[in-house]
């Protein structure tokens, strides 16, 4: 499967329009992991921003599961939105296949497309909530 109807498979950009999901295709490498993998490491500076294709990661913020994350699913946009350390560790249970972008595309990314950007924002929120609850 090409990079263009994988990326108009993964919810966050399925609204793209052809020329941008074309633009976006370019833009992003795909990697595929082991189980096992570390993604990224709290409290470590962060480069990337993850989309799963397919697979499964969990994450985890000082040893304690905070949630499982499959295909469609993104991680890693906290560290590149504040320039700040990573807040979680993201480790593949499974095999995974994902599309990377580096810091500097994620900026064009949600600079381009202000649909994308309110998703990342929609979703970061949810987290912050979630992480909330949990300590309640």
């Amino acid at each position: 499967m090409d990079k263009t109807t994988m990326l108009a498979r993964v919810p966050l950009f399925a609204h793209l329009d052809k020329r941008a999901l074309a633009q976006l295709a370019t833009m992003v490498d795909e990697v595929d992991v082991d189980a096992g993998t570390v993604l990224m490491t709290e409290g470590r500076s962060g480069h990337e921003f993850f989309v799963i294709v397919g697979g499964t990661v969990d994450v985890t913020r000082g040893g304690r599961q905070l949630r499982s994350l499959a295909a469609g699913d993104f991680l890693g946009e906290i560290a590149l939105l504040d320039d700040g350390p990573r807040t979680a560790t993201a480790t593949a249970t499974s095999p995974c296949h994902l599309l990377v972008l580096t810091h500097r595309e994620f900026d064009t990314l949600i600079a381009d497309h202000a649909d994308v950007r309110a998703a990342v924002m929609q979703a970061l929120a949810e987290r912050v909530r979630g992480l909330d609850a949990a300590a309640t």
